[in-house]
């Protein structure tokens, strides 16, 4: 674990339900500034949705999500734009845009910078998340499944955001790939003193990279490290971090940890 750093994000007793079905039950999630935190649960557990209430893209049936100790609800989608990045599945590139345009997109909406400065900082945003600056003439469907999700991590990135949210970044990736996105969340991470929520089912995300992981499951969170989550009882629990794919995850936590 890193040092203690003070909450930046809080959740407090959130409730989501659709209809009659309830999906959040007074959860409370406290984000630490500049940690990497993971969001894991089954199918249908609400992660999406709670990665929605966080951001307040989504109003809860209950409860409060606080921004340094401001509601949510009461911060202006401008103000949050500044505040948030966000990394959607698939990375949700516009595809009759270039990439350039797409990461140049929430500057147009949200700042006064003339042309010539949005193409800067776009050129710059790319090459952080590893992409030569010639990648932004493209257009989307002329990248691998890998370049779009760093040319989304680009656009999320592209107004200097306080927290980084990621849903299923390394999702639809081969092996090498997702090991990319890993290796770049943790490199803007250390850089940056980016906080990190990473919304994902992939076991080695979690285990490598992640410094605590709140598991959603049975309508609330159990939040912890990934050690003492494997100690947990709780037979969802138990088996999605006792299962072959998580051991391979925990062998290669071991070689990338060098122990």
């Amino acid at each position: 674990m890193k040092p203690a750093a003070t909450t930046t994000l809080s959740a407090r007793g959130i409730v989501n339900r659709f209809g009659k079905q309830l999906i959040h039950n007074k959860l409370n999630l406290d984000i630490k500034r500049g940690e990497i935190i993971g969001i894991a649960g089954g199918s249908g557990s609400g992660k999406s949705v709670l990665l929605k209430t966080l951001i307040g893209l989504h109003q809860p049936d209950g409860g409060d999500v606080l921004l340094d100790g401001m509601a949510i609800r009461a911060i202006s989608a401008h103000d949050r734009a500044f505040a948030f990045g966000v990394l959607f599945q698939q990375g949700a590139l516009f595809s009759s845009l270039s990439v350039a345009d797409n990461i140049m997109l929430p500057m147009r909406e949200h700042t006064t910078l003339q042309a010539d400065d949005r193409e800067q900082i776009a050129a710059m945003k790319l090459a952080l998340t590893g992409l030569g600056a010639d990648n932004g003439i493209k257009f989307p469907s002329a990248l691998s499944g890998g370049m779009v999700k760093r040319a989304a991590f680009a656009r999320a990135l592209a107004l200097d955001p306080q927290i980084l949210f990621l849903d299923e970044p390394s999702s639809d990736l081969d092996p090498i790939a997702a090991a990319g996105i890993d290796a770049l969340i943790q490199q803007l991470n250390r850089s940056l003193g980016i906080t990190a929520v990473i919304v994902t089912h992939d076991l080695t995300t979690l285990l490598t990279i992640c410094d605590r992981i709140a598991v959603l499951v049975d309508q609330s969170l159990t939040i912890d490290t990934a050690n003492q989550l494997r100690k947990s009882k709780h037979p969802w629990i138990h088996d999605f971090f006792h299962g072959p794919r998580a051991e391979g995850a925990m062998t290669a936590r071991k070689v990338s940890h060098g122990n």
